[in-house]
C-alpha cells in the first residue's frame, strides 16, 4: 500500500487543520439516582477519550460539575432546558477544528454506534442539553492573554452556562450584537472570556438515547469562563437574565454555574444531591 492509498494518511491531508474553533460539542448530563459514581468513572475512564477526544479534529476538552450549592443558583425556575432545574449535574465541553465538523461527525456517529453495540454506553443517565454547536466567536475581557483556543486548557476555576432564546433568527443576530455591546466583561472582572455558540441539528442516524436539538434557528449558548470559582463571580450573572429580558431580544432559559471536575477522583460525587 502506498501512502496515497492509506485512509489515515489521506484523512490527515484533507481539509483545514488550523488551530481554530469551528464548532463545539456541549453535553450536559444527569446521572440517575444512585448511579452518580458509576457514571463519573465510566465517563472519565472510558467515554471522555474513547467517545470524544480520540476522534479526529477534536482537540480540546474539559469536564465540569454542579454540586448542590451551584445548582441552587440556577435560574429561571421555569427553564425549558432543565426540568427539574437541578437536572444536568455534569457538563462536558469540546472544541472541533473549523472546517472539519462533517468529517468529525461521521467518525463520531460511527464510533458511538460501535460503542453502543459493544455495550460500552452507560444507560443510567439522561441528556439534559446535548448538541454540536456552531461557533459564533469570543467575547474577551482582555486584549491579551489566553484566547478562545486555550479556554479548555487554561486552568479557569469556573464555568457559567448561559442559554438564550430569541423569537427568530434575525433577532438572534441582534442578541449576539447586544452581548458584545452590553455583556463584555469589564477590566478587573472575574469573568475572563465568553465563547458563543448556536446549536446545529444532529444527524438522522444519531445515537438513539440523544434527543433532537431544539432552538437551531433561535438559540445562543454562551460558555463564560471565570478566573476563580464561578460562585465568586455570580454577581455578574445573578441579574443578567433581567438585562436580557429588558433588551427585548430574548430570554435566558438557563443560567447555571459549574466547577471543574478533578479527573481520576470522586470529588463532588457525594455533593450532587441534597
Amino acid at each position: 500500500m502506498t501512502l496515497s492509498d492509506d485512509p489515515y494518511y489521506t484523512l490527515a491531508q484533507t481539509g483545514p487543520y488550523e488551530a481554530k474553533i469551528g464548532s463545539g460539542l456541549i453535553t450536559m448530563v444527569e446521572p440517575h439516582v444512585g448511579h452518580e459514581a458509576a457514571y463519573n468513572r465510566w465517563y472519565e475512564d472510558d467515554h471522555y477519550n474513547a467517545g470524544a477526544m480520540a476522534f479526529p479534529w477534536m482537540w480540546a476538552g474539559r469536564r465540569w460539575v454542579a454540586p448542590v450549592r451551584y445548582q441552587e443558583k440556577r435560574y429561571p425556575a421555569d427553564s425549558v432546558i432543565a426540568q427539574p432545574l437541578e437536572a444536568g449535574k455534569y457538563i462536558s465541553t469540546y472544541w472541533i477544528t473549523e472546517g472539519q465538523y462533517e468529517n468529525h461527525l461521521r467518525f463520531a456517529v460511527g464510533t458511538n454506534h460501535r460503542l453502543f453495540a459493544d455495550k460500552r454506553v452507560f444507560m443510567e443517565r439522561d441528556h439534559t442539553f446535548t448538541s454540536f454547536q456552531k461557533y459564533r466567536g469570543p467575547i474577551y475581557r482582555d486584549v491579551e492573554g489566553p484566547r478562545d483556543i486555550h479556554a479548555l486548557d487554561y486552568p479557569y476555576g469556573g464555568l457559567v452556562l448561559e442559554v438564550i432564546d430569541s423569537p427568530d433568527a434575525e433577532t438572534r443576530e441582534q442578541m449576539l450584537a447586544w452581548l458584545h455591546a452590553e455583556r463584555t466583561p469589564a477590566a478587573g472582572s472575574a469573568v475572563a472570556i465568553g465563547t458563543v455558540f448556536q446549536p446545529m441539528p444532529l444527524p438522522d442516524d444519531k445515537s438513539p438515547y440523544v434527543k433532537d436539538v431544539e432552538g437551531v434557528d433561535t438559540r445562543l449558548t454562551i460558555l463564560w469562563f471565570t478566573e476563580g470559582d464561578s460562585l465568586d463571580a455570580w454577581d455578574e450573572f445573578a441579574e443578567a437574565g433581567d438585562r436580557v429580558a429588558a433588551s427585548g431580544l430574548g430570554r435566558v432559559e438557563l443560567m447555571a454555574p459549574f466547577t471543574p471536575t478533578l479527573p481520576g477522583t470522586e470529588k463532588y460525587v457525594d455533593e450532587l444531591r441534597a
